[in-house]
């Protein structure tokens, strides 16, 4: 394909996030107009970043990224900035536009039923009249995406759109990208997702910094990659063999002497140009361990009493009955719709005790947060996973973190500067470190490679403390054992004491 058909084209493109950390290295690569892509790559491997070129919000090292004239692009954002915590509905969405919308309800209303967040009849007229901040976590990502697709951009750069979307969110939007006649992009660990609208995929070598581009839909490109893999790893298995052998046949030679001695050193040189020649196999391909976290020891029977907990509804908060003991070894999932405190209430258990709440006295919590936010982001992944380790043992650390994908550069880098997906293996290496009796999980599947999940979930369903999980993927739950359900739709108000 030409650079003339391209409306986005990288051209011997570099760049580093620093002398340590290249993401490209004179990357060549088209996206043609109307194409619907995945953007795929391993954690890290600088995906977030590319979409921050393809903005303008980084600048290229060397090379050059052309896009055609008058060209829009919108991004749908991880987080909301504090300084549009304060906004409105209505001014978080006129803020997306440089020019004044005259009119902007209609636009908002169409947005918001495309990702699933409706008002009721009852509090529709006030809903944009409504403080971004008093959003839950899940109802702020709806926002966010809400926010690129009003724009109706010509390229639609989508980071993770499914995190925080329950099933019928995810339909809805699959439906609106089916519809949608410009170019989108898409970074997800969803296959099911990706593999209902995307044609192709843009694949981050993280090898050679290279980006590939291949034609079809994700599950046929998956299978194309683990060919090539396979392929590799066959072809070094047989030079290998050859180099083995030939370096048995220089040992016998060098002892003879003579002519015999040259032939040897003619040999040494022809096996270090072969073993330069041996293809490295591409780390994406790689998945975490298999790993077990281990509760600590003299966990009570009763771990966790919930007699009451606080929900939200028609917007305002209220206490709501509930009689839920969670005993050691049993696993508990809340469920509910966006919106109805669930990451509240698990935020609750976590902190302390809040009215209605008991949990067992010398239990250790482990809390996965969905957005990190109990991780120092100042301190590195070393400083950190030493912290949480009982006995302070180096090379145990750092073997545990080897089995998460974690050593060399991420080993020395800021938390902060790990993508979402590596911050989320290090949450799961500090767990097992943690060795938590309570394990609170709050949406684990967010960010993580969809080639680790099946690991995840089987390291959850063997716990044998007590657990606490929160999960909009019914795949992810499947896979793990779940002895009761708590639904916060469902529960009554306490009734108030005469």
């Amino acid at each position: 394909m030409s650079g003339r058909d391209g409306l986005i084209v990288f051209k011997d493109a570099s760049y580093e996030h620093d002398a340590t950390k290249p993401i490209l290295k004179e990357a060549n690569f088209v996206v043609r107009r109307g194409a619907k892509l995945t953007l795929m790559g391993q954690n890290g491997a600088g995906k977030s970043t590319l979409f921050s070129i393809i903005t303008g919000k980084l600048q290229l090292d060397e090379g050059a990224i052309n896009i055609q004239p008058r060209t829009s692009i919108a991004i749908s954002r991880q987080i909301i900035p504090r300084d549009e915590m304060d906004l409105t509905v209505r001014e978080f969405f006129e803020r997306c536009f440089r020019e004044k919308v005259y009119d902007i309800d209609p636009k908002i209303d169409e947005v918001l039923e495309v990702v699933n967040l409706v008002p009721t009849e009852k509090v529709k007229d006030q809903f944009k009249d409504r403080i971004v901040g008093s959003f839950s976590g899940g109802q702020q990502a709806r926002l966010l995406l809400a926010s690129a697709l009003i724009q109706n951009p010509d390229v639609l750069l989508l980071d993770e759109p499914t995190n925080n979307l329950d099933r019928a969110g995810i339909e809805h939007l699959t439906d609106f990208l089916k519809e949608y006649r410009k170019t989108v992009i898409v970074i997800s660990h969803d296959a099911d997702f990706l593999n209902s609208f995307t044609e192709g995929v843009l694949y981050l070598n993280t090898q050679n910094r290279q980006v590939e581009q291949y034609n079809g839909n994700y599950h046929s490109v998956l299978r194309e990659i683990s060919a090539r893999v396979e392929k590799e790893k066959r072809q070094n298995a047989q030079m290998a063999k050859q180099i083995q052998a030939d370096k048995d046949k220089i040992n016998y030679f060098a002892q003879k002497g003579g002519k015999m001695r040259l032939i040897a050193k003619k040999m040494r040189a022809d096996i270090e140009e072969a073993e330069e020649s041996k293809v490295d196999v591409r780390k994406e391909d790689k998945t975490i361990r298999p790993f077990t976290i281990e509760p600590h020891k003299d966990i009570p029977l009763e771990v966790l009493k919930l007699t009451e907990v606080k929900v939200i509804k028609d917007h305002e908060p209220k206490q709501a009955e509930c009689d839920i003991v969670l005993k050691r070894g049993e696993h508990l999932q809340i469920v509910g719709p966006n919106g109805i405190g669930k990451t509240t209430l698990l935020e609750s258990l976590a902190g302390g005790h809040a009215t209605g709440e008991e949990i067992a006295d010398g239990v250790k919590i482990g809390y996965y947060r969905q957005d990190f936010s109990n991780l120092d982001f100042g301190k590195t992944v070393f400083e950190t996973l030493m912290a949480s380790m009982k006995r302070k043992l180096e090379e145990e650390m750092r073997s545990i973190a080897a089995g998460f994908l974690l050593y060399g550069d991420v080993m020395r880098s800021k938390v902060g500067d790990l993508s979402e997906g590596q911050k989320g293996l290090v949450a799961f290496a500090k767990l097992k470190m943690e060795e938590p009796g309570l394990l609170i999980l709050d949406e684990p599947t967010n960010h993580i490679n969809f080639r680790h999940i099946p690991v995840i979930a089987e390291a959850l369903n063997e716990y044998k403390g007590a657990m606490i999980l929160v999960s909009h993927v019914p795949e992810f739950v499947e896979q793990i054992r779940i002895d009761e359900v708590l639904d916060l739709s469902k529960l009554k108000p306490v009734k108030k004491k005469k």
